[in-house]
């Protein structure tokens, strides 16, 4: 196994970082076969003493460099510590989807998930998410042409907005939604959420980026109706546990992180019991893994039953 350290990625939106910023970016590299595991780099190793004798990569002050590193080389997939954080995991993520390398987070072993317990029920339950994924796409696509064209009218940018998430054993991937926020919004997350408890979701009713018409989108969830093309990928399914963003993702506590290795669902038990009512970090996750632990595909059919009287009433939207 080879270790290169230390590997800094520098956000091409910026010109110049703080050393505090440039730390959090730090990390070791380990190769092993065709796989790459990134781990956070210890912080008695970010020493300048030159008498190491651990090989090392120069600075990469742009990350397309690591795009292409990453293109050149025979790794298949890349495995990321959760503790690197955020900043660094948008990073790889950026650099992993331009160089056509799966991404996934290093995550503990979850061996009680329901495909795993009962895999011809699971089947049936993906063939069922395929089927009706389909056949949603399809009867609502005059809804999502008026939606397209509300935001075209009242909210000038993009209509659709993706964002990196944690899918099935930790895969990242893009979820899709109509964009309800100002064009610059990721921009601003953090300076909006910065008086949030450091255990709350990231969410927030009185949310300053959210416009006009994202407003009335997110009351009766029609914002999340493209996450049925994440279903027609085989990203998500139409039940399961919230797919986790990142910035939630790095703050859930080590012992819930192998609830991260799940499939996540565009609704949940979550969605219809608690919804923005319910912001806990801890107890939306201890929510989830009972869920997981007491699958069922009947239990699928209640939580879609019981989604569309709350959608429709706006039961807890933000």
């Amino acid at each position: 196994m080879t270790t290169f350290d230390p590997l800094i990625l520098q956000d091409t939106q910026s010109s110049t970082w703080e050393k505090s910023e440039l730390d959090t970016l730090r990390c070791s590299l380990y190769w092993r076969r065709q796989q790459l595991l990134v781990l956070q780099l210890p912080a008695q190793r970010f020493s300048t003493d030159r008498t190491s004798r651990v090989p090392s990569l120069p600075p990469l002050h742009n990350p397309i460099w690591l795009s292409e590193c990453l293109k050149r080389s025979t790794v298949q997939l890349v495995r990321i510590d959760p503790q690197v954080g955020e900043p660094a995991l948008k990073q790889w993520a950026e650099a992993c989807d331009r160089s056509r390398k799966a991404l996934y987070l290093r995550l503990p072993s979850a061996a009680n998930l329901p495909h795993k317990r009962r895999k011809w029920l699971w089947r049936c339950k993906r063939i069922s998410d395929w089927v009706l994924a389909a056949l949603g796409v399809v009867a609502l696509s005059p809804v999502f042409v008026g939606i397209a064209v509300a935001i075209a009218l009242t909210a000038p940018g993009p209509i659709f907005f993706s964002q990196w998430r944690v899918g099935q054993r930790g895969k990242l991937f893009r979820v899709l939604k109509f964009r309800t926020m100002s064009v610059n919004a990721e921009q601003q997350h953090h300076r909006v959420m910065a008086n949030q408890a450091s255990d709350c979701l990231h969410k927030r009713e009185d949310d300053p980026r959210i416009t006009a018409i994202g407003r009335w989108l997110r009351r009766y969830s029609l914002d999340e109706l493209p996450q049925l093309l994440n279903v027609l990928r085989g990203e998500m399914s139409l039940v399961g546990p919230r797919p986790w963003a990142l910035y939630d993702a790095v703050r859930i506590s080590p012992e819930m992180q192998s609830r991260l290795n799940a499939l996540p669902g565009i609704t949940g038990a979550w969605q219809v019991s608690g919804r923005s009512t319910q912001l806990d970090l801890n107890v939306v996750s201890r929510q989830d893994l009972d869920y997981l632990e007491n699958w069922s595909f009947k239990g699928d059919l209640k939580i879609l039953l019981r989604t569309l009287p709350k959608v429709m009433s706006g039961f807890g939207a933000c």
